[in-house]
């Protein structure tokens, strides 16, 4: 009986390639199963350090005009809005900051229980609501608050994570998002409507407020990157060293 190495060198080359190809198949699958087993370590952070900031905008707003080509009733009618939310002072709001690749530290807070009441996105006239949010991976609960059909569709990058019909006021969804990532999410009815779904690898995430501020606490003291980020357009990384116990206060300007 010849050996697999003899075997193997009789078998057509197109049928080696297929060997090759499901070989390296196993092999990216294999990666991405140890990748996903490390997951975030909840451990006792002993004078961890604070990381502080505000995000500005200093330039001209700038805007989209939203075009409704259906249900003006409900949608209303043409409009210019901003793609930043900018205060008085600046200040931009539901700018997301997080620390890039974080293995071990605190423990996810009462804010990031998953529990009975999930977190929230419902379309409201036509716009989701909220626009930008940040939540553990687990389940997202979508609603329809408007009196006509909604197809919500949300991506991680190009894949669907997930499709639902909505065509009644009222009509409520669950979707599972257990992937960490960032999800993009539109009406497939109502091309304008854009919401963005943050789901995250560690509680080291921070929404910025009305006045552009956040706050990351309890940081294991370590070198990281600081994430910026307002849309898929503007994102800004950044080395940041945080030392046991000491409040690190910095400013970061989109542009």
């Amino acid at each position: 009986m010849r050996d697999y190495k003899q075997l193997y060198s009789l078998c057509p080359a197109k049928l080696r390639s297929v060997s090759v190809a499901i070989f390296a198949t196993a092999f990216v699958a294999s990666a991405l199963f140890a990748h996903r087993a490390q997951a975030y370590e909840e451990v006792i952070v002993s004078g961890g350090g604070t990381l502080t900031g505000k995000v500005v905008f200093n330039g001209d707003v700038p805007t989209k005009m939203v075009i409704p080509t259906k249900d003006p009733a409900v949608c209303g009618g043409i409009r210019n809005v901003p793609t930043i939310a900018v205060g008085a002072d600046k200040g931009v709001k539901n700018a997301v900051a997080y620390l890039k690749v974080v293995e071990s530290g605190k423990a996810w807070g009462k804010e990031w229980m998953q529990s009975m009441e999930a977190p929230v996105l419902d379309q409201v006239k036509c716009e989701f609501a909220p626009y930008v949010q940040i939540i553990r991976p687990g389940t997202l609960n979508i609603l329809n608050s408007d009196p006509l059909l909604h197809n919500t569709h949300g991506f991680y990058g190009r894949r669907t994570a997930f499709n639902l019909a909505m065509p009644n006021k009222g009509d409520s969804n669950r979707a599972d998002l257990k992937r960490p990532g960032l999800v993009r999410i539109e009406c497939d009815a109502h091309g304008w409507m854009l919401a963005w779904v943050h789901v995250a690898d560690s509680p080291y995430y921070a929404v910025t407020g009305e006045d552009g501020m956040f706050t990351i606490n309890d940081i294991p003291p370590g070198e990281y990157t600081l994430v910026i980020w307002q849309d898929t357009e503007r994102t800004i990384e950044q080395k940041v060293v945080v030392k046991t116990g000491e409040k690190l206060e910095m400013s970061i300007e989109l542009n």
